[in-house]
């Protein structure tokens, strides 16, 4: 099928005619085949052709693959306007063989396809998956090496993908994509826990030590902000059996960043891999590049990253919940005024932290609790008042993980924390989604901490719930930091990003902490971080906890209203008929007009947290709370002191 005001195909053949379809003799071999309608197209011309492209399109993205005097190349558009200017395509094998530099296309396919799908949680309560593919069969003229690539357009952004065919084991040296900015960019780099920093792609810094990947390298997701108001973020999906992608500046290229296959774990713990060995037929992670014509949509356009990664592996998840979170200290009486807490602020779990089996780093026994917690009492306390309980783990108690894990289900817990993980290369991928699939044996949820990036596999295994990968909220970064998040790491996946309301040492409002709950999208949402109860027993001094007591984190619908990386963003997120509207901005203070369109007709009561007269800092900035009748004509100005924010919950009247 073809969507609404999509142009026709042109024909990709100079000479010579082979049915489209017969790529599926390649490409199904690996789950490639069409999960929708599709239509054959002809085969582009072969041996002997200057240059043949195939291009696919929907919604005003477009991605193109070509090969011109034997050389693979790739580019993007979106609404006429150059995304990712004429780039390289190609891999490099562990026997020197470069797979794009020499090659002719043998076969090709193409397909469309329009479907919608229920995440067990989300964003949106459905996702609409709705692309066109392009499928190219090829041949490396040296060796004779067959390989195929894959790109696809959604209306949301583009992907591409390698595919290596036959049977048998391939070794990968490295990946030779580049991603070519138009002139005039500025990309928003960031490694492990660093702060973001805006930069050409050219000034991506030197980072690393000697027992880490050393170079001009950025973590994923990378957000590329382009002139005109166009953004992109680069994300990746799909990630099995293989390392994780970074990418660096190119000498001698400026605006280009090219991808590099992680040699050492992040933090430099673990065997060095310099290549990665694959059974094929194999399919890398799919290179997506979410794109939006306003910064705002980028954040709505998030989604392209789940529907690239493989549909749910469980048959039940009902077990699954998404929650809020509430940090115990380490004894039975605190996990007991922690579950009283959680009742009476409508948190799902408490988590008992790092030390609660003893020192991290030197303790590798994660099932003896110290003597000061009576664990069994605390869960049973907890779970009898429907409160679940969460346990960190650092990875060094990790070594027998089914036993563990089998051990905590027999206790009652509801999930674990997994702390200090060494994502990055081949082994720690098999290593990362072999947690998940244990975890969800045991029906336990996981939130994987430190620097994992997202790739999609929340989708597949939805009891991974949870995973850091950023400069934590917990380290009181500036609002600037906490502006730019939601179109940067937040668009690869879910963030556990800690929220501290009531810290003397924000940076930011309170205001600006409890619009987090809404403008972040984070399924386990830890809250009232660094806090006790008793800090909270006299309501009457903290008018942001109705705001936390509602809030959810999980939605049934989500719009971006306004926004600009590093500036402001402003998000409404909808659960059954209450919308729960979150707006920050950086240091400067501003006023945003937000048009509440988006509500249904009738009269809703609007609860506005905000920001009051500011204080000689931002954390002295009160929280106003006031109330008015709005409905879907009213433009709400939002007004937000420096660092500041508000946090609105608007209801059917």
């Amino acid at each position: 099928m073809r969507a609404a005001g999509e142009q026709a195909e042109p024909t990709l053949s100079r000479r010579g005619i082979l049915k489209g379809v017969a790529t599926t003799a390649g490409l199904a071999v690996v789950g490639l085949g069409a999960t929708g309608p599709a239509h054959a197209a002809d085969a582009p011309a072969l041996a002997g052709d200057a240059q043949v492209s195939a291009t696919a399109r929907m919604g005003g993205s477009s991605i193109t693959m070509s090969v011109a005097n034997g050389t693979l190349q790739w580019s993007a558009r979106r609404d006429g306007r150059t995304v990712i200017e004429t780039s390289a395509l190609g891999l490099r094998l562990g026997d020197g063989t470069v797979l794009g530099s020499d090659v002719t296309v043998t076969r090709n396919g193409r397909c469309t396809v329009h479907d919608t799908w229920s995440p067990v949680y989300g964003r949106n309560a459905i996702v609409t998956d709705h692309y066109q593919e392009q499928r190219w069969e090829l041949r490396d003229t040296v060796s004779g090496t067959r390989f195929g690539v894959q790109i696809r357009a959604y209306k949301t952004g583009v992907a591409l993908r390698y595919v290596l065919l036959g049977e048998g084991t391939a070794t990968i040296a490295d990946e030779l994509t580049t991603f070519a900015f138009p002139d005039n960019t500025t990309v928003y780099s960031a490694r492990d826990e660093d702060a973001y920093l805006p930069v050409a792609p050219e000034a991506i810094p030197s980072t690393g030590t000697s027992t880490t990947d050393q170079g001009p390298l950025t973590d994923l997701p990378l957000t590329a902000d382009l002139s005109g108001g166009l953004i992109a973020c680069v994300c990746e999906s799909s990630r099995l059996n293989f390392p994780r992608l970074m990418l660096g500046s190119v000498p001698g290229q400026p605006g280009a960043l090219s991808a590099f296959l992680m040699e050492h774990t992040a933090r430099g713990t673990g065997p060095v891999e310099t290549t990665t060995t694959v059974e094929t037929p194999f399919a890398t992670p799919w290179r997506a590049v979410v794109i939006g014509s306003t910064h705002a949509e980028l954040v709505d356009h998030a989604e392209l990253v789940l529907n690239l990664a493989p549909p749910v592996a469980l048959s039940d998840t009902s077990w699954i919940k998404p929650g809020k979170v509430f940090r115990c200290e380490l004894s039975t009486a605190a996990g007991i005024a922690g579950a009283d807490f959680a009742v009476a602020r409508g948190i799902d779990y408490i988590e008992y932290d790092a030390g609660w089996y003893g020192p991290e780093f030197t303790t590798v026994d994660a099932t003896t609790p110290i003597a000061a917690i009576d664990m069994p009492s605390v869960i049973s306390y907890a779970t009898g008042k429907g409160i679940g309980v969460f346990l960190y783990v650092n990875r060094l108690a990790l070594s027998d993980a089914d036993s563990l894990f089998g051990l905590y289900k027999g206790w009652g817990v509801a999930g674990m924390k997994l702390g200090f993980i060494n994502d990055g290369t081949q082994a720690m991928t098999d290593q990362i989604t072999e947690w998940a699939r244990t975890a969800a044996k045991y029906e336990l949820l996981i939130d994987m901490h430190d620097d994992v990036r997202p790739f999609g596999y929340e989708r597949t295994y939805p009891n991974y719930i949870s995973l850091e990968g950023v400069r934590g909220n917990e380290q009181f970064p500036t609002a600037t930091h906490n502006v730019t998040l939601p179109f940067a790491r937040n668009i690869g996946g879910p963030l556990d990003y800690t929220i501290c309301y009531g810290q003397s040492r924000n940076k930011t409002t309170n205001a600006h902490q409890m619009a987090m709950a809404a403008v972040y999208y984070q399924p386990l949402n830890f809250l009232f971080w660094y806090d006790k109860p008793s800090k909270y027993a006299n309501t009457a001094g903290w008018p942001g906890l109705p705001w936390f007591n509602a809030v959810p984190t999980t939605w049934d619908e989500s719009r971006t209203l306004a926004g600009s990386i590093g500036e402001y963003v402003a998000v409404a997120r909808r659960s059954g008929s209450t919308w729960y509207l979150g707006a920050m901005t950086n240091e400067a203070a501003r006023t945003l007009s937000l048009p509440l369109s988006f509500l249904d007709s009738g009269t809703y009561t609007a609860t506005v947290h905000a920001d009051g007269t500011p204080g000689d800092s931002p954390y002295r900035t009160p929280v106003v709370v006031s109330t008015q009748t709005v409905t879907s004509a009213t433009v709400l100005d939002v007004a937000m002191a420096a660092s500041g924010g508000q946090a609105i919950i608007l209801e059917p009247s």
